[in-house]
């Protein structure tokens, strides 16, 4: 019997040409598919997936990273949940890691297969990536997930897997930490990296009414969503962080981002292209998150109209327009901002905190200071007696000092940052010799005021006497104008 059945089975040799041949058959039919073109593949590829749904038990859901005018939710939760599933038979992962001595993270390559079991469900996914029509603003590169599973649970998955991937996404971003967010307009998505800054309202140079009253407002803040709700507002606040370069903006910033836990989005108008893009930017946050715009009066050049129209008012003869730029994007303009922060579009996501920093308040525009934009203003002055013991205590770990009274005593005579402060503070590990250092320097510094004042009083008294010579000017030519008179005589008359 054996005998007779071995005479049907094909020889070892039969095997591996029939395989070599189904290979090379693949191979071909593969090399043929990548010679189709794009736009005949987005043809075929609805009429195959409705052929393999006719002939499989299968269902197919696809899942982009776009939904409507903002980010899909459930595609974010995806790439951050599904790497946590991988197992021996995952084919392929991404590999990274952004300090040296950190564990590697993982991700999901184009292409990459993750299969998911839940609730005795089999559930596989797949991403794949398509090209879009490009244009100057936009990227042409969309990425997908197909998830595939028996149709009898399609309806299993909407209502508990994927509220599951969700929720556990979720757990998982809040134990990885903060992130802070930058757009990269080239493939119109947000790169991410762990924000990790220091700054806490106990480390700020700053006066304990004012972080007082921060934080209370911040608390009360989060705590009133039914208040929101209830008056018919926007679940958001507003603040405009104004001072002097090195006051401490940026530490503030940092303060509330962990004050609150809320991740940091970064967004730098100069290079926004238009305002439709700017809405896509803004609708493509998280909720709970800083949306931070640093230096607001260099990012825009509508904050400068304000300034442009009172120089021209002041000036007796306007200089011609400056050049408009070469560009090949229209840029923002005031109100595409407005309308995000205060206006429709800032329904778009809710418990927010949007703040605004700028060396200059007096160069923005009113519009975008009153209430319902920026809700509070906050100055970040220059060091003071308060601040100045705060820095002690975190840059030397003492709380008082004998040097304590005379180096306070200068810092209310002379004009100096936090920055400035800490950065003498961190000169030397011992006390005695830093809070020296810095008693020198704010010593040096105020004699160096002292010396520049005559200085600046001469210049301010030239530019007096320069200001009434032309106005003079401007009177005699004027004369000469009206009574035909030549300006030498006009001179004469006026002296008589």
């Amino acid at each position: 019997m054996m005998e007779n059945l071995s005479m049907f089975m094909p020889s070892a040799s039969t095997l591996l040409s029939a395989y070599a041949l189904a290979s090379t058959f693949f191979l071909l039919v593969n090399s043929i598919f990548e010679q189709i073109p794009q736009w005949l593949k987005d043809y075929m590829n609805p009429i195959i997936w409705e052929l393999q749904s006719r002939f499989c038990s299968d269902f197919i859901f696809e899942v982009e990273d776009e939904w409507g005018v903002s980010d899909n939710e459930i595609f974010r939760a995806a790439m951050t949940y599904l790497p946590t599933r991988s197992g021996p038979t995952t084919p392929s992962l991404l590999v990274g890691s952004e300090k040296k001595c950190e564990q590697p993270g993982l991700g999901i390559p184009i292409g990459g297969q993750i299969v998911d079991e839940f609730q005795g469900m089999r559930l596989t996914w797949r991403l794949y990536s398509r090209k879009t029509r490009e244009t100057i603003w936009n990227s042409n590169e969309r990425k997908f997930f197909r998830l595939s599973c028996k149709k009898s649970c399609r309806q299993k998955v909407l209502d508990s897997y994927l509220p599951h991937v969700i929720r556990t996404s979720q757990s998982i971003l809040n134990k990885l930490g903060l992130r802070i967010y930058t757009y990269d307009q080239d493939y119109s998505y947000w790169r991410m990296t762990a924000f990790r800054h220091p700054s806490t309202f106990e480390t700020l140079a700053m006066d304990p009414e004012k972080k007082q009253f921060i934080m209370e407002d911040l608390d009360l803040f989060t705590s009133r969503k039914g208040f929101f709700d209830t008056t018919g507002k926007t679940w958001k606040r507003g603040y405009l962080l104004y001072g002097p370069p090195g006051t401490g903006k940026s530490s503030l910033v940092a303060a509330i981002a962990n004050h609150l836990r809320y991740n940091v989005y970064d967004i730098q108008l100069s290079t926004v292209k238009s305002d439709s893009v700017l809405r896509q930017i803004l609708t493509s946050t998280t909720n709970r998150s800083i949306l931070l715009f640093e230096d607001i009066d260099c990012s825009t050049k509508v904050s400068h109209d304000r300034v442009k129209k009172k120089e021209k008012k002041a000036s007796e003869r306007p200089e011609p327009p400056d050049k408009p730029e070469k560009s090949d994007a229209p840029g923002i303009t005031l109100s595409g901002l407005l309308n995000f922060i205060d206006g429709i579009w800032s329904s778009c996501g809710e418990e927010r905190i949007i703040i605004f920093t700028t060396n200059y308040k007096e160069k923005l525009e009113p519009a975008l200071l009153r209430p319902g934009r920026m809700d509070v203003h906050i100055h970040m002055g220059y060091c003071t007696p308060a601040g100045f013991r705060v820095l002690a205590g975190t840059h030397l770990g003492i709380k008082d000092h004998i040097i304590f009274g005379k180096i306070e005593a200068l810092i209310q005579a002379v004009e100096v940052t936090p920055a400035e402060v800490a950065q003498q503070l961190m000169t030397s590990k011992k006390p005695e010799v830093a809070l020296e250092g810095l008693a020198e320097f704010l010593i040096t510094k105020k004699s160096e005021i002292k010396r520049a004042e005559p200085k600046k009083d001469k210049e301010e008294g030239q530019d007096d006497k320069q200001s009434r010579e032309k106005h003079r000017d401007k009177y005699m030519n004027f004369v000469s104008r009206v009574f035909c008179v030549p300006n030498r005589e006009c001179h004469q008359v006026d002296h008589e």
